[in-house]
């Protein structure tokens, strides 16, 4: 690797290293913002806890960040070069835009190799070790989840209010159940009641007294004149499923959780054990191994197309690049979430069709290569 090789790939690896983790931290905020932040608030979880869990997050997230890093640093690095003449320099002295390039495709092949170790590896190992983290300590302390003073509307099918709450002991609760439409289907008031856990069904037990019920019209919930007050209530019981809420029933483990070992192992047992008329399971599990190698090939794919991108929009300035990069993988990924809808529709083959966005954007991105080197 000459002297030139070496500034380009020293320029790229700076900046791409700069806008992974740029990326990174934002999936990892909107994560945490959805996840574990109101459980923090709340004293649902230990600080210990909530850092473990960021750790946990970080290899799921380079999945997704990587390829955007990798392209912003492109676009960056060579919009600087082209926008300050280096470029043209370059190519004056004799040196082809594949030489230039060649930086660029050495860090992207080493990206997809990442890539699909993160995707296959480290990534599902993590993401099924903070799913098992975060259910471990909601079952250990499962009646802090009822947080008095706040809307609960974590639950399928209620939303709960606790005036107070002392201990297990609960004051001035409120209680709606939702129907199927989302609309209040009963309302429910109790001057107290008293919190427990069921273990075997992993429920919480909400034991009301002293219950106001007001059952609302089925037709139309939210006329008020229609509905019907029953006569107070002694004393009634809610069970409340934590499964609701963990995501998933005890001891099922999702494709997206699985590791490279473990989802080929339960490819070779659905292929020993079903019908072979029925394959619809097997696409499912073929989708989840093909979506890791196309978003891992996906590193190279952007890397291509920014390359004669970056040349030819000649632009230094960050805020600029960045918008472009955001544009340019969010219709990427638009493509792999379109393609994602067919998951339903296995005679279709979405398996394969996950592969549509790579070679979209590789083959605009050697069309628009070819093009800029005649220039």
């Amino acid at each position: 690797m000459n002297l030139l090789h070496r500034y380009i790939l020293k320029s790229l690896l700076a900046a791409s290293c700069l806008a992974v983790g740029i990326f990174a931290f934002v999936l990892i905020v909107g994560n945490v913002l959805r996840d574990v932040l109101g459980l923090l608030t709340d004293g649902q979880l230990s600080f210990s806890l909530f850092l473990r869990l960021l750790s946990l997050l970080v290899p799921y997230v380079i999945a997704y960040a990587l390829p955007l890093g990798i392209l912003t640093g492109v676009l960056l690095v060579l919009g600087r070069l082209s926008a300050q003449r280096e470029i043209t320099a370059m190519r004056s002295a004799g040196i082809s835009l594949f030489q230039i390039s060649a930086p660029v495709f050495f860090l992207a092949i080493l990206g997809v190799a990442f890539s699909i170790t993160v995707n296959f590896y480290y990534a599902p190992n993590a993401r099924s070790q903070y799913r098992d983290d975060l259910s471990a300590s909601i079952r250990e302390n499962p009646l802090n989840y009822i947080v008095e003073r706040r809307f609960v509307r974590d639950f399928p099918g209620y939303v709960i209010y606790v005036g107070e709450k002392i201990d297990d002991e609960l004051r001035d609760l409120w209680l709606w159940e939702i129907g199927d439409n989302r609309m209040v289907s009963r309302f429910l008031h109790a001057e107290e009641g008293t919190l427990g856990y069921e273990e075997e069904t992993e429920s919480i037990l909400l034991v009301l007294r002293q219950v106001f019920a007001e059952a609302r019209g089925r037709t139309d919930p939210e006329d008020l004149r229609a509905a019907r007050p029953s006569p107070s209530i002694e004393r009634t019981t809610i069970r409340l499923p934590l499964r609701g809420i963990l995501g998933r029933g005890s001891g099922s483990k999702r494709y997206g959780d699985m590791n490279f070992n473990e989802i080929i192992q339960e490819r070779r047992e659905y292929l020993d054990n079903s019908d072979p008329d029925d394959f619809s399971e097997l696409i499912s599990i073929q989708l989840s191994i093909q979506e890791r190698f196309a978003m891992a090939f996906s590193v190279l794919s952007l890397a291509l197309f920014a390359v004669p991108l970056g040349i030819k929009i000649q632009r230094k300035e960050t805020s600029s690049n960045l918008v472009i990069a955001l544009c340019l993988a969010m219709a990427f990924y638009f493509l792999v979430i379109s393609v994602g809808w067919f998951e339903t529709r296995p005679r279709l083959r979405p398996d394969l069709l996950v592969w549509i966005p790579n070679l979209l954007f590789q083959a605009a991105g050697i069309w628009m290569f070819l093009r800029v080197e005649k220039l």
